[in-house]
């Protein structure tokens, strides 16, 4: 594929939507910023719902690719989830379909397999196929972005690179973001590789940086041309002092979905 250069980012007010306004230029990438919140700085954002699909619609129109990164990315009553998370990606991938841009990369979830047992030592990394277990209903509808992702391929040949994305920060915050952590110049690399790998379908992938104490495999990752130049080592001393061991009797710390399994954070944080 061709690299696309115009790029429709919704979620651009959000923390990731903030690090990749700032990373992705720098890779040659135009960005269409688009946000239910005013984003700082940008003035030419749109500031819409994805309810509004004129305003949708409009922002994707002429694009070459779409990274869609909006929606709440904490647990919520249902209702929120199905309002932001669900019908605002299937009028997404509608506002792509009817605008002919033919890729996506959608901004997955650890939350979509979040009940997946934490491989122990010895045992093989968490692979891509695993079934779907979401922890919440965040969670789930990351579960049914990937399978809308796969119809609109099946159907109408909009490719789309679901990336379950582990935790994306400036420097992991505690020690099951050891296992997790995607840096913000990693993320940026993934996100460009999704957006520039030739043929991928619908394809899906974990996304993190080579971490030393990884959960899951970053073969379909790579397969993409990505690869990671960061580990979240430097900072397991200090957050292992500071926090402690995981304790294995604890569901939280024997899923990939950690305390979202037990006690998830509500929205909004």
């Amino acid at each position: 594929m061709p690299d696309p250069r115009t790029v429709l980012m919704t979620g651009a007010a959000g923390g990731l939507g903030g690090l990749m306004r700032e990373l992705l230029p720098r890779l040659g990438y135009r960005l269409r910023l688009f946000d239910a919140r005013p984003v700082e700085g940008e003035p030419e954002a749109v500031t819409a719902d994805l309810a509004d699909t004129a305003a949708l619609r409009e922002a994707v129109r002429g694009t070459d690719a779409i990274l869609h990164l909006a929606g709440i990315s904490l647990e919520a009553p249902f209702e929120k989830i199905l309002h932001s998370n669900i019908e605002g990606t299937y009028r997404l991938y509608e506002a792509a379909r009817q605008e002919g841009v033919r890729r996506v990369v959608f901004a997955s979830s650890n939350h979509a397999v979040g009940f997946t047992p934490i491989p122990s030592d010895g045992d093989p990394l968490v692979p891509v196929d695993t079934p779907h277990r979401p922890d919440t209903f965040y969670g789930l509808s990351k579960s049914f972005g990937e399978d809308l992702a796969q119809l609109y391929w099946d159907l109408h040949g909009i490719e789309t690179v679901s990336v379950r994305i582990g935790s994306c920060f400036p420097e992991p915050t505690s020690v099951r973001m050891l296992s997790l952590w995607l840096s913000p110049a990693d993320g940026a690399r993934l996100f460009h590789a999704a957006l520039t790998a030739p043929d991928v379908g619908h394809t899906v992938v974990y996304g993190s940086s080579a971490n030393t104490r990884l959960w899951w495999d970053l073969s379909g990752a790579r397969a993409l041309g990505f690869e990671p130049q960061d580990d979240s080592e430097p900072y397991a001393a200090q957050l292992l002092a500071e926090q402690g061991e995981t304790d294995p009797k604890d569901l939280e710390h024997t899923r990939i979905g950690g305390h979202f399994c037990t006690r998830p954070p509500t929205w909004p944080h």
